[in-house]
């Protein structure tokens, strides 16, 4: 009993994680999904004011996405050699310059402008917040990080219940421009936020001399990931046989980039580690298809109850408030208890499913409360997989590529979003109408579907699953 309670008292004295952290972490990571959903109700009006059909409004999501696609693993990559602090302070600046570009944009094309620099600006956030997680965890030998990767897990649903609601505020109050300016005074807290509270930590690489950084960036396997990258999303954008060009140099640049990173002593990202690391590229395809779900529900979906049903952006953005709520429950009940993440993520799997099929089901007739009930079925995956994803990956990265494995995660969820866009242009066309919405839900339910079998059959989940159950105890 003595040794008991000394093996007790011994796990109190250890030091815990600095909650001066939490803010400049919390706000950094936001700072994407705030813009994700703020969009979401301001694309109609947008569209209105600068003549822009759908298709064409569909830009100013896949614009920060493809931004941030390419960004989150290279941001990523520098973190975990040079750590969080200035990547940090840079990345957040440029949300506020993003912030001016949009409030003053004269036209859609400068507006894409602004968005792609927000995608860059909004980097950061996540990947320096998970290696801050990780080097926390190593300083205070507390291997638990479960609550701030929750904290980490709700802020992101919490700002999805504000978005859509504020966007709605904003444009009713200040029009569509007053969803870029958000950025200006959201960057200034962040920034000031980063510059008292983020440790002066150097990162894995010190200060490294111009030509050992040069090699540790690994310069070229960057640019040739850029590449393949930025050609394939191109292509999703915009599906078409007539782009196959951009499909071709999308494979010869892959091809190059996998040659290029197996042969250089600090590779951009370690295929042999990755290649070898079955779970975590297991959780990288089921973050694609999970996230072809929901933004296809975020942007789809909030589109037609503007035009198909004819609510108001603000009574839109209303509609979207109990699947956040929802979400938040669900994602602090399942981050406090000890569970199998597989069971989480085969429950948001058939949440996805169902809420399709309900979708399906609609029409411009369709009573209000149904599609309330579409939203709150859609909070069930929401608040499951986000939390489930995200504690994976940090169990089944390697420690010392936290923030870029992070990264990864995003990237795969905004290919996952781009895939939506597309489909989304694709059903609406000029107009999002009931037949565009249920031509959309299929898609939805082909990923849905794809996301179960790929958790049925994954049994590595079960080890991942004891790891998260011991961090959470």
């Amino acid at each position: 009993m003595t040794d008991a309670k000394a093996a007790l008292r011994g796990d109190t004295d250890k030091p815990r994680f600095d909650r001066r952290l939490l803010p400049p972490m919390l706000l950094g990571s936001v700072l994407n999904p705030i813009n994700s959903t703020v969009i979401a109700v301001a694309l109609v009006p947008i569209g209105r004011a600068l003549g822009a059909p759908a298709s064409q409004t569909a830009w100013l999501v896949s614009a920060l996405y493809l931004a941030t696609s390419l960004g989150q693993p290279v941001v990523g990559r520098l973190i975990d050699l040079f750590g969080p602090r200035r990547l940090f302070l840079l990345s957040t600046g440029l949300v506020g310059v993003a912030g001016v570009v949009g409030a003053l944009a004269p036209n859609l094309g400068v507006l894409i402008a602004a968005r792609v620099l927000l995608g860059f600006g909004t980097c950061a956030g996540y990947p320096a917040a998970m290696a801050l997680v990780r080097s926390e965890a190593e300083r205070t030998g507390r291997d638990s990080p479960g609550g701030v990767l929750t904290a980490l897990a709700v802020a992101n649903q919490t700002i999805a219940v504000v978005g859509p609601l504020l966007g709605g505020l904003l444009i009713a109050a200040g029009g569509w421009r007053a969803t870029f300016a958000l950025n200006v005074p959201l960057a200034v807290a962040a920034v000031l936020l980063g510059m008292l509270r983020l440790p002066k930590s150097s990162g894995s690489a010190g200060s490294p001399g111009r030509g050992r950084l040069t090699a540790q960036l690994d310069l070229p396997g960057m640019g040739l990931f850029a590449a393949m990258l930025v050609s394939l999303l191109l292509f999703l954008m915009n599906l078409h046989l007539r782009d196959w060009y951009l499909l071709a140099i999308s494979a010869a640049a892959g091809a190059a980039f996998a040659v290029r990173e197996l042969r250089a002593k600090t590779p951009f990202i370690d295929l042999r580690v990755l290649g070898g690391n079955t779970p975590l590229l297991a959780t990288y395809g089921r973050a694609l298809v999970a996230y072809v779900v929901a933004y296809a529900f975020l942007y789809g979906f909030t589109q037609w109850t503007e035009e198909g049903f004819g609510l108001t952006p603000f009574h839109a953005g209303l509609a979207q408030i109990p699947m956040f709520l929802l979400a938040i429950g669900v994602s602090i009940l399942s981050g406090r208890r000890s569970g199998s993440v597989r069971g989480k993520l085969l429950l948001g799997a058939v949440g996805q499913i169902v809420a399709c099929l309900v979708i399906l089901t609609l029409t411009g007739n369709s009573p209000l409360w149904m599609l309330l009930v579409v939203a709150l079925i859609f909070g069930v995956p929401q608040g499951l997989n986000n939390l489930a994803l995200q504690n994976s990956v940090y169990f089944q990265a390697d420690p010392e590529r936290t923030a870029s494995s992070a990264g990864l995660l995003r990237t795969f969820a905004y290919i996952g979003s781009m895939v939506a866009s597309s489909a989304t242009a694709a059903s609406f066309g000029q107009h999002a109408d009931t037949g565009g919405l249920h031509q959309l839900a299929w898609v939805m339910l082909g990923a849905g579907v794809l996301y179960l079998l790929l958790t049925l059959f994954d049994r590595t989940l079960g080890r991942t699953g004891a790891t998260d159950a011991r961090a959470t105890t």
